[in-house]
């Protein structure tokens, strides 16, 4: 028999949006018990990876307007205003209250909070920690959380289904990864909160946990994923590990320079004289994949490169705002930025597309929220602004837990015995896959045809053919993922199992990437299509919604809710 939980709140997820979400949730009802469920424990959550610094006003030369242009302009207008104009507003809340909760904001001299430069904003207003943030956030949104004995964790479950009943999810079922047991946490509301999908590519800046979960387990549940086409490729990881330099080191005055030493941003359009080296993610990862392409790229043993100069900044700057940077140049790529420029190429970092929904976090499943980077409110558009995405996760977070609170109180509990005979369908399933040791294909092999497909067909620059291609590769990978062998029969901490259940949530959400960016014919944001290489906002100006269905996976749109912010050329 499956073991049973019950709580009010469900949420599945321990980074920043969920135990927002959770500290949200208790507090806006005294009464109220909240499941946080984690298939890992909440601070090795990605989250704590996270280096430059949280975005929101805090000087006087800075205003919401302005941040709320900067975003719908990095959005490349595809963002919905009103989802927009609600962040920048409660985002300067939200990194207060965060501060008052303990989190070290780094100081200017007169004791104000101190912000950095990021790319695509019109002024500072990226609030740091060094550039330690999510280190420092994460730790201290734990810490505030351990003061609620209502907040109840799972760490370690990994979350194989949501359980609906009579059209409302009622709950999940979760593998305890320390145990081999299934058990069935049963609630009124569910909030996903379980990050990226960043692992269906094999360059990236995201740790081996992000696989798409919480996507794939909305997608189950006939929930569609929204603007899925729009991966952010970071244009500073370290070439053979992926690992980020964070964009703070152009904030502080970093310069991208190519094989002949020239500091070649200067020469696109965007940049002359203005943005350069704070131009957006998009643009600068397009820029320096041209100058590779043109032969002025930097070889070594994982591919060509350029440079990213902080020899000029100083030590003492350095060493004070960016000691983590020295760190990771020093150790993962063997130069020491104070003497030597660092060698960088462009990396998957961020998915702009997830589960579909609302301001609120609601999706179309009653009961079912989202938030963070699983979520797609949206937000970001077609190419989020660096240091906006923390503050989303606390933003989001809050609201979304907000109103799952609101649904849990008119909510009943459902039919339990149908929940638990969909629970112990799951034990069943996990059971069988853990004894599947005569499957014909390995888990490895799908992982690395996946990674290769996806980066051919969904890169920096993209074209149809290649797209296509990818998405009739993705479609038998998933046919082939069915039929995995696990050797590893064991209970207790099979990592063999839980990376066969992340391989079929990766390849379902890679075909929602995949089949999305495909039928976006024109180029916007961080979807580059050489084909198609204008903005075409007459054919174009809309969200895409994909649903993964038993018959295979159906394209529909959804309107971009407009404001005051008419669409014009994005140029910098």
């Amino acid at each position: 028999m499956t073991d049973v939980c019950r709580h009010d709140v469900i949420i599945v997820g321990g980074g920043a949006a969920g135990l927002r979400a959770a500290i949200a949730a208790v507090e806006a009802d005294p009464e109220i018990s909240v499941a946080l469920v984690s298939k890992v424990y909440p601070m090795r959550s990605h989250t704590v990876s996270a280096e430059g610094g949280a975005a929101a006003v805090a000087r006087d030369e800075d205003s919401l307007e302005m941040h709320g242009y900067d975003t719908v302009k990095g959005s490349d207008f595809l963002g919905d205003q009103n989802v927009i104009e609600y962040f920048v507003e409660e985002a300067p809340k939200e990194l207060t209250r965060l501060e008052h909760w303990g989190c070290p904001w780094s100081r200017n001299e007169d004791g104000s909070v101190a912000t950095r430069a990021f790319g695509g904003m019109t002024t500072k207003r990226t609030w740091y920690a060094t550039d330690k943030v999510g280190f420092h956030m994460l730790h201290t949104l734990f810490q505030h959380s351990m003061r609620f004995d209502r907040i109840v964790r799972y760490d370690e479950h990994f979350v194989t289904r949501l359980l609906v009943d009579d059209g409302n999810v009622r709950g999940v079922s979760a593998l305890d990864i320390r145990s081999g047991e299934v058990r069935a946490i049963l609630g009124r509301s569910v909030i996903l909160a379980t990050g990226g999908a960043g692992k269906i590519f094999p360059f990236t800046t995201n740790g081996r946990i992000k696989t798409g979960d919480g996507m794939a387990l909305a997608a189950a549940a006939g929930v569609p994923l929204k603007d899925m086409e729009f991966v952010q490729y970071h244009p500073t990881g370290l070439p053979g590990t992926g690992i980020l330099i964070t964009e703070a080191s152009r904030g502080e005055g970093g310069l991208l320079k190519n094989s002949e030493g020239d500091r070649f941003l200067v020469t696109y359009d965007y940049g002359v004289g203005k943005k350069a080296e704070l131009g957006p993610r998009d643009m600068i990862s397009r820029a320096v994949v041209q100058e590779i392409e043109a032969g002025r790229g930097i070889s070594g043993p994982y591919g060509e490169f350029v440079h990213l100069d902080l020899t000029h900044i100083g030590r003492e700057k350095l060493e004070a705002r960016l000691p983590f940077v020295l760190e990771l140049a020093r150790t993962y790529a063997g130069v020491d930025p104070l003497t030597e420029p660092i060698p960088i190429r462009p990396v998957v970092h961020y998915m702009m597309g997830g589960v579909d929904t609302d301001i609120d976090g609601a999706t179309s499943l009653p009961g079912l929220y989202a938030a963070g980077e699983t979520a797609c409110g949206s937000l970001n558009g077609a190419n989020r602004l660096g240091s906006n995405s923390l503050t989303e996760c606390l933003v989001f977070g809050a609201r979304a837990a907000q109103h799952a609170v609101l649904y849990s109180r008119g909510s009943s509990e459902g039919n339990e015995s149908a929940l638990l005979a969909q629970a112990e369908a799951e034990a069943a399933r996990v059971s069988a896959l853990r004894r599947h040791k005569k499957g014909s294909e390995k888990i490895s092999t799908i992982r690395r045809e996946l990674n290769t497909t996806m980066e051919e067909g969904c890169g920096v620059y993209r074209e149809q053919a290649s797209m296509l291609a990818t998405v009739q590769t993705v479609a038998s990978l998933q046919d082939r993922a069915s039929d995995l062998r696990v050797s590893d029969d064991s209970m207790v901490f099979n990592t063999e199992v839980i990376a066969a259940l992340e391989m079929k949530n990766m390849v379902d959400v890679a075909q929602a990437v995949s089949v999305s960016a495909a039928a976006r014919l024109e180029s916007r944001g961080a979807h580059t299509c050489r084909d198609f290489s204008s903005r075409d906002d007459e054919n174009f100006m809309h969200h895409t919604l994909c649903y993964l269905e038993a018959g295979g996976p159906r394209l529909d749109k959804k309107s971009v809710h407009l404001g005051h912010w008419e669409p014009e050329e994005r140029k910098y």
